[in-house]
């Protein structure tokens, strides 16, 4: 009779160490799930911004830490006033959401507003994301369009 009350409690104890696991895993998914769609957005915004010539927008993206050390030059902000943005296309792209980083390989067409000459930067987007804030910062700076 001892031996049937405690192989019992021993699947009782079992299946709620499982049950604990699996809520534990499903939270820690949810959570991710957040993240991952935060930083679809404010990729998404990223490019837009990038795009249209926001440079505004974007500057207040760039990871505090990253623009404080690192601000945008006078001269690059000016270039962004010269030069027309035909294409913003993602080349590749990598994230450790759990790790709180993203990378994607970027290919930009930019054109000379003056001489209507068109030509292709690369850039390398580098995101963190900052837990204290909640969002992901891009920490790789604005893409240099200089010749």
């Amino acid at each position: 009779m001892r031996l049937i009350r405690f192989i019992d409690a021993s699947r009782r104890l079992r299946a709620v160490a499982v049950l604990a696991f699996v809520a534990l895993a499903l939270s820690a998914c949810a959570s991710q799930g957040r993240e991952a769609n935060a930083l679809d957005r404010e990729q998404y915004a990223w490019s837009g911004a990038i795009r249209w010539g926001d440079v505004d927008v974007a500057v207040a993206m760039l990871d505090p830490k990253t623009r404080a050390e690192q601000p945008p030059s006078a001269i690059e902000l000016e270039r962004y006033k010269q030069v027309q943005i035909s294409a913003y296309r993602e080349l590749g792209a990598s994230r450790d959401v759990a790790a709180g980083t993203a990378v994607r390989d970027i290919e930009i067409g930019v054109v000379n507003r003056h001489t209507l000459a068109e030509r292709t930067v690369r850039y390398r987007e580098v995101w963190r994301w900052d837990a204290e804030a909640k969002t992901w910062y891009i920490t790789s700076g604005l893409p240099n369009l200089g010749p």
